[in-house]
């Protein structure tokens, strides 16, 4: 099929540009601290490494926007086995790199890379092509539904050994959209979502941190100093910002009061200062991208794009609703990041192309 080549959607791209405007200024904000004790009285290094993850990852989206529509299809298994190569590495002894319990990291000195994000990516470009190849069998449960479960499942698998429950969640939510938007049948969907709630609450009561998040979840004022500080703080902090916020710089939280204050729990560090309309700003820049996302997806005449496009706008918007869900109390805590807003290199950097196969199909 010819298509007819367009200007990539303006309201995604001015929506996505924003939320990295905001990103900028509030991980220069709440990281002024701890860049300050951390790094020689250095108040500005986390700063520097944002705004040069932003532009690396603007020029990967522009590049990615720019590709051949077409050799998307060709470079979608080859990147998703890549993908799943470097996850496996990460279960190499001495060879990932240790964060807080977590080996999630692969790299030298400054050079590292987070395989996660990169999977997170892949699996919308191989699923899309594989469901788009399938629609005609996506009724059949052995050859339609059974094979991107079972791509799916290693991509959860591989993820939770780091261990990272927030990743393989939106993950494993991501490909129920596009099973469901391929044709897949209903009753499929119920058994699969049916049995990977009972996973999810298998990983919780057999990990014992995950148990006491979960109870802290519930009731984070049993613990204020332990589980449930986090949970505490963050409400503290968006509490605290009322209407219209503290004012830019001034919180309190990232004073060390508010941990992962710059990265997980920006929102709250955001809230603080920008108050209730800062936040609710940028809640309406992601339902503005979602919406666009959808329209393009429906509005694309192939499947394959189509379906690229659901697969890059649901895995955005997961992510953000699991971020925000956390951040509020209305989730128990686990490490995912705000997309386009936490600091970080490789989710700057996979969001951004992700987005760039985004505006390619619009």
């Amino acid at each position: 099929m010819e298509l007819k080549k367009n200007s990539p959607d303006f309201l995604i791209f001015l929506a996505v540009l924003l939320l990295l405007g905001i990103g900028i200024v509030m991980v220069s904000s709440s990281s002024h601290y701890a860049s300050y004790y951390q790094y020689n009285k250095d108040s500005f290094h986390f700063l520097r490494r944002q705004f040069f993850n932003s532009l690396i990852g603007f020029g990967a989206m522009i590049v990615v926007m720019r590709v051949n529509y077409h050799k998307l299809k060709v470079l979608a298994k080859p990147l998703l086995i890549l993908s799943f190569i470097l996850l496996a590495v990460l279960l190499i002894d001495g060879i990932g790199i240790e964060r807080k319990g977590s080996v999630r990291w692969l790299g030298v000195g400054s050079f590292q890379i987070q395989p996660s994000e990169l999977v997170k990516v892949t699996l919308v470009m191989y699923l899309a092509l594989f469901l788009s190849e399938r629609q005609h069998l996506m009724k059949s449960f052995r050859k339609g539904f059974l094979p991107p479960l079972g791509i799916m499942g290693l991509a959860c698998g591989l993820i939770m050994m780091q261990p990272d429950l927030g990743t393989a969640l939106a993950v494993a939510g991501t490909t129920v959209v596009m099973l469901w938007s391929a044709g897949a049948k209903k009753t499929h969907l119920f058994l699969l979502i049916f049995f990977g709630v009972a996973l999810i609450l298998a990983a919780i009561v057999l990990e014992p941190y995950r148990m006491e998040r979960f109870i802290a979840f519930w009731d984070p004022w049993k613990d204020p100093q332990d589980t449930g500080f986090q949970t505490i703080q963050s409400l503290l902090a968006i509490g605290s910002g009322g209407l219209a916020g503290v004012g830019l710089g001034f919180g309190r939280a990232k004073m060390f009061y508010l941990p992962e204050r710059h990265t997980d729990f920006i929102f709250a560090n955001l809230c603080e200062e920008l108050g209730f309309i800062g936040g609710s700003i940028v809640i309406l820049l992601f339902l503005l991208f979602v919406w666009r996302g959808l329209k393009v997806a429906v509005s694309f005449p192939e499947a394959f794009g189509s379906l690229l496009a659901i697969g890059v706008t649901s895995m955005v918007g997961i992510q953000a609703i699991i971020n925000l869900g956390v951040v509020t109390g209305s989730l128990p805590v686990t490490g995912i990041t705000l997309p386009f807003i936490s600091y970080g290199g490789s989710s700057l950097l996979f969001s951004l192309a992700g987005i760039g196969l985004l505006l390619n199909v619009s």
